[in-house]
């Protein structure tokens, strides 16, 4: 079977291509609600299954304005929440009145060798219709070799002071340590988070 360019440079009736599945499948491992909740906690499903898991969070709306939804990991089930890290972190944004707009980095939100809760989304809006959603990446957290990678990217809505703001935080980075990662814990850094969904996926 021949191979049919379309016009838009996509493939049609492919056969040597490959099958999908080689791509990666994303396998349902758990989902948690936050509801008035001071954080979410994933202390189970992380494990050796999988070289690489990704969260997605959607729609979490915190009780705080201006907040900003953030992250660490754990070596000891949950017990504490406190591996160390170095990360770089840098940001677009646009306000709904076009002006605004700008691309930089962010030394505020970036961490050098601490401990601290790391920034996935910054600045969450508390209005009615206001939020953030995004994904993270933690790659093969089992693995006691070497250091545990991640990247992420969160998207909020926020009254910024002068007008309605799209924030794009992109995050990444390294926990520096060998030992297993085995549980994972999102939080507001003020107040709690209302309401929204995390879900978490091992990539097959």
């Amino acid at each position: 079977m021949a191979l049919i360019k379309l016009n838009n440079r996509a493939l049609k009736d492919a056969t040597a291509v490959g099958s999908t599945t080689q791509l990666g499948n994303l396998i349902f491992i758990s989902k948690q609600t936050a509801s008035s909740s001071a954080s979410v906690s994933f202390t189970s499903g992380i494990d050796s299954t999988y070289k690489e898991y990704i969260f997605y969070f959607n729609n979490l709306h915190p009780a705080t304005n201006s907040a900003q939804f953030t992250f660490n990991m754990s070596t000891d089930g949950g017990s504490n929440y406190n591996v160390t890290k170095t990360t770089t972190a840098f940001h677009a944004t646009q306000s709904e009145g076009g002006s605004g707009a700008a691309l930089t980095y962010q030394t505020a939100r970036d961490l050098a060798q601490s401990t601290d809760y790391q920034q996935l989304a910054r600045d969450m809006g508390n209005q009615n219709d206001e939020g953030c959603s995004g994904y993270l990446h933690l790659f093969d957290p089992s693995n006691t070799t070497f250091v545990k990678h991640f990247i992420a990217q969160g998207q909020t809505t926020s009254d910024g002071g002068g007008g309605a703001y799209i924030y794009g935080l992109y995050v990444g980075g390294y926990g520096n340590t060998t030992s297993a990662i085995n549980a994972v814990d999102f939080k507001a850094s003020s107040g709690n988070l209302d309401s929204g969904e995390i879900t978490l996926f091992g990539v097959a």
